[in-house]
């Protein structure tokens, strides 16, 4: 145990060490110039991690690597579940069925098509392949750390579907306003799209939460309808994590019993804090709790986010790079194209009919 008479105090120590890693990582993706690339403290977070862990790691006390244990996992699981704070039920509302609509197709074919690529084309081993879908499918380096313990992945592998996430969402932060100003704006017929429906557009299919926000704020004009579509239709891609890794836990247990033995019996895996998750959105929605508390509440949970991250950095050793190639690049390509141009003509069809 973690936190046994023995380990207590190098457990404590090592979450300390984490903590000072992830609270540098905080303050420098506060500076203005990277807060303006929409890099968020996660990242950085694991960048730091994967840095130490292929540089001095060996330095550290083997008493503290349980701390660190901690942080990537149990720490994590617990700011998952208060991720719930940033979401009401009302702004899903809001958007209406066709953000819904979007949200749920774009969600649910771009895990498919990337999980399918990555293993059966690329090549790539199946939990690789599943947490570079999930963080593209959803919404990014927190979709990768929630699906991570459904899997029980290793962290080199989650550190490969994050810096997936990374490299493709930036180059989508910077290629929409372009495709807008240029394209989308002036266009007339299927190309055009009014100010809410790009909102939608970009909340449906752009990475991070942070680079959606960044979005309408490149855009001159960029309306307050833009942006609160943006966000509200990303914010429902978020509460989606939930179900999709309920129904990604009983598809493994269905998986592992149909490869098992015949007879054997095989635990369902039902990753419990997604549901705490869909819990705490749903107290959240009550508006119960003032709206500065609520912001505190964020405020630390991303900071546990960052410390979960930066943990997950630390078990990550290039060595276990090696074999891989390019495959995750193929896959984190292939996904890119499909939300850039498979989610513009869905979000067109869509809004249409609704």
């Amino acid at each position: 145990m973690a936190f046994s008479k023995a380990k207590r105090n190098g457990t404590m120590s090592g979450i300390i060490f984490v903590a000072i890693f992830a609270a540098a990582a905080t303050m420098i993706a506060d500076l203005q110039a990277v807060r303006s690339l929409g890099i968020s403290p996660l990242v950085v977070g694991i960048v730091f991690g994967i840095f130490y862990a292929n540089t001095l790691h060996n330095k550290l006390p083997k008493e503290w690597e349980g701390g660190i244990t901690f942080s990537a996992k149990k720490i994590l699981r617990f700011a998952i579940v208060f991720y719930g704070f940033r979401i009401t039920f009302q702004q899903i509302a809001d958007v209406g069925m066709d953000g819904f609509l979007v949200s749920l197709i774009m969600l649910s074919t771009t895990f498919i098509l990337g999980t399918y690529l990555g293993h059966k084309i690329f090549k790539m081993d199946k939990d690789t392949s599943m947490l570079t879908a999930s963080g593209a499918a959803v919404c990014g380096a927190a979709a990768v750390l929630a699906t991570e313990p459904v899997l029980k992945a290793q962290e080199h592998k989650t550190a490969i579907a994050v810096s997936m996430v990374v490299l493709f969402g930036t180059i989508a932060m910077f290629l929409y306003p372009v495709l807008y100003t240029v394209i989308i704006e002036p266009a007339t017929g299927f190309l055009h799209m009014s100010q809410q429906e790009f909102g939608i557009y970009v909340g449906g299919t752009i990475h991070e939460v942070a680079q959606v926000v960044a979005v309408p704020a490149s855009i001159p004009g960029a309306s307050a309808e833009m942006a609160n579509s943006a966000v509200i239709v990303k914010m429902t891609r978020v509460i989606m994590i939930a179900p999709m890794l309920i129904v990604l836990g009983i598809y493994l247990s269905y998986t592992a019993q149909k490869s098992g033995v015949q007879g054997s019996k095989v635990k369902l895996v039902i990753p419990w804090f997604a549901v705490y998750f869909i819990g705490m959105a749903g107290f959240n929605s009550l508006q119960i709790v003032p709206e500065t508390i609520v912001n505190v509440i964020n405020e630390i949970d991303t900071f546990l986010l960052t410390m979960a991250m930066t943990a997950l950095g630390m078990g990550t050793r290039f060595a276990k790079f090696k074999g891989l190639g390019l495959a995750p690049l193929y896959t984190g390509a292939a996904m890119f194209v499909w939300l850039l141009v498979g989610g513009f003509v869905i979000t067109k069809l869509i809004v249409d009919i609704f």
